[in-house]
């Protein structure tokens, strides 16, 4: 049981905060705070990040049509309350970024936090609680946005507000983005931000969402950071033939092209190809698990010149077939407009997530000659894809920082993953940011229940919020206070 209202007399308050859980390490790390700082009671400070969590889960801020602004402002008036510096940034006035910064004296580059503002819309006939109601029930806490991503929103202004009250002295700039449009229109947020205002988040290292603490049956696995992504490209394939009546069956049919193209691509598997965060991956999950799973992540990492492990993974762990290479999934099929008519042009859409070194000209040329028919035109879609980028390198100050405190507060291994779908921190890799992607406890069980990210009853655990609270000031205050 952790114990509330601590005597700090001897301590910083900022100290005082992680009690018990952090005090060995951080009396060496931390520069004293003023002398009359009161004391931090952890209860109150759970009541407060209960409270502004529940505020912005119950503002419905989904995307589309994506208005961010009841959020922002929210966030703005709670920073400018402590003396927090914010600045609002708007390519679209329903759609703002705020960026609240805290000084340091400049020895190291910034860290930025990052969290967006905006959730994915709902179907509210199929949620039990209201998706905007913050319910919290049975250890959860119950709405659309609660682990993506008004989760790190929450923890990142908890954090600003923290640093701020127990004057932390920091030896770097702690910025906080809380951007618009992350759920599909990246136009308005993270790619505005980049291409027009990059030097106000412009860092050394950038935390924001895409890991977790994994927890299966009550007991913590393994906690993962996102260290790398896939980029999403939609690639179309568009099959050309003579329109005629049904009766008359044809060799040109496009429909029939085009299904058997598919069944090509689908018969095809991109070779498999590992990075740096990706062998780190295998390798350290190999360590924790039972002997058969371990042996074929070992085998992964020699080669597997038989590919059987990369088939097994193919039926049985297809989220790691896709970790191994660019993954091709057709999701979208359209043509015809008669049942007695041949049509002359039908399309499918393919959803290819590619590596984020994959040379998307060459592996194009590479699908049309899997194709091989000079029926089907493979067409690179528009829209707004992310930037490749090499992964963000484990070897620094942020990434050792960062597994220190998973060890310190959940005590398991951390896992580097690539992640297979896709977040903001891709246009930051790209502009040379090492970028971490964290997040709180979560149960494994959650996601097939229907609990998970996107879900018709989206939860988190009420104890994994307070403890990513914990865990994020831990890190950001090991990363950016100045030392003795």
């Amino acid at each position: 049981m952790v114990k509330r209202n601590l005597a700090t007399s001897e301590l910083p308050v900022h100290l005082s905060l992680l009690l018990p859980f952090v005090l060995s390490l951080l009396l060496s790390l931390s520069a004293p705070a003023a002398p009359s700082a009161a004391p931090v009671d952890l209860a109150a400070v759970d009541e407060e990040t209960m409270r502004h969590f529940q505020t912005l889960v119950r503002m419905d801020t989904s995307d589309p049509p994506g208005n961010e602004v009841p959020a922002v402002e929210y966030l703005q008036r709670i920073l400018q309350a402590e003396g927090i510096e914010t600045k609002i940034f708007a390519l679209d006035p329903r759609r703002p970024n705020l960026v609240a910064r805290l000084r340091g004296n400049g020895s190291k580059r910034p860290l930025l936090i990052m969290g967006h503002t905006d959730t994915v819309n709902i179907d509210p006939k199929k949620w039990k609680h209201g998706p905007f109601s913050a319910t919290r029930e049975g250890g959860y806490v119950y709405g659309r946005g609660t682990i993506d991503d008004k989760d790190n929103v929450t923890v990142s202004l908890m954090t600003m507000l923290l640093l701020k009250r127990a004057k932390v002295p920091l030896d770097r700039d702690v910025i906080f983005l809380a951007e618009a449009g992350e759920e599909g229109n990246v136009q308005f947020g993270i790619e505005f931000m980049v291409r027009e205002h990059f030097a106000e988040i412009d860092a050394e290292f950038c935390l924001a969402e895409g890991g977790s603490v994994v927890r299966t049956g009550g007991k913590i696995q393994y906690a993962s950071i996102q260290t790398t992504e896939k980029i999403p490209n939609r690639i179309r394939l568009v099959a050309n033939g003579v329109a005629g009546h049904g009766s008359v069956p044809l060799r040109s049919n496009a429909v029939v092209h085009l299904a058997k193209a598919i069944a090509k691509i689908a018969d095809w598997q991109p070779p498999m190809r590992l990075n740096e965060t990706t062998r780190a991956f295998f390798e350290r999950l190999a360590t924790i698990s039972p002997p058969e799973e371990a042996a074929r992540y070992r085998t992964i990492l020699a080669g597997d010149e038989t590919g059987t492990v990369q088939e097994y993974f193919a039926e049985h762990a297809p989220r790691f077939n896709s970790t191994l290479r660019t993954s091709i999934s057709p999701n979208m099929i359209s043509g015809g407009y008669r049942v007695n008519v041949i049509p002359s042009e039908v399309e499918a859409t393919l959803d290819i997530r590619s590596l984020p070194d994959e040379d998307m000209v060459r592996f194009l040329d590479q699908l049309r000659k899997i194709i091989d028919d000079p029926a089907i035109e493979v067409v690179h879609a528009s829209g707004h894809s992310r930037p490749g980028a090499a992964p963000s390198r484990l070897r620094t100050e942020a990434f050792e920082m960062l597994e220190a405190a998973v060890r310190r507060h959940y005590q398991t291994l951390t896992l580097p993953t690539m992640s297979t779908g896709a977040t903001d921190m891709a246009y930051l890799r790209a502009r040379g940011i090492d970028c971490f992607g964290i997040g709180p406890m979560i149960d494994s069980e959650d996601g097939p229940k229907g609990f998970g990210a996107h879900s018709d009853q989206e939860r988190i655990l009420e104890e994994g919020l307070f403890a990513f609270t914990r865990f994020n000031y831990d890190v950001v205050l090991s990363l950016a206070a100045s030392k003795p």
